[in-house]
């Protein structure tokens, strides 16, 4: 399978997660990022739905499109794998929620998933040390005289 030539309003291929992806997308780059690279007939067996193998040939080629999935040739099949990983892709999505519902204001939005989250020891102890050093940031910051006008 050949990519389609970019579309308007589209990032090239080599720009990795540039662009927003849809739930049947995100579906298929949840296999790749599960199970390592495949061609299009091992997506379809791998993702156990009833898809139509041209569907999964549409929507690897979409993912490739925006640059999320790269192809590779091998033989007379391409080998798709993830170009974005599974945790670029989340900071993109929580930083676009914040911007997008919250103006830009994290903190409810941590402050929520906090609140949901189930944390192990490691979680927490990290947590702590982000909070430490947004404390000492915001002590700075404080400190600092403001420069007059």
């Amino acid at each position: 399978m050949t990519p389609r030539p970019n579309r308007p309003n589209r990032p090239s291929p080599g720009r990795s997660g540039g662009a927003a992806i849809t739930d049947a997308e995100l579906t298929v780059l949840k296999v790749l990022w599960e199970h390592g690279p495949a061609t299009v007939r091992e997506l379809l067996d791998r993702l156990g739905t009833d898809w139509a193998y041209t569907t999964v040939q549409t929507l690897v080629g979409r993912l490739v499109e925006k640059g999320h999935v790269r192809a590779n040739r091998r033989g007379h099949a391409h080998v798709f794998a993830a170009a974005t990983a599974r945790d670029e892709l989340a900071e993109r999505r929580v930083e676009e929620v914040a911007n997008t519902l919250l103006d830009g204001a994290v903190a409810p939005l941590v402050l929520r998933l906090v609140e949901r989250g189930r944390f192990s020891a490691e979680d927490i102890a990290r947590f702590r040390a982000l909070l430490a050093e947004a404390e000492a940031k915001a002590k700075t910051t404080a400190k600092k005289p403001r420069s007059e006008s």
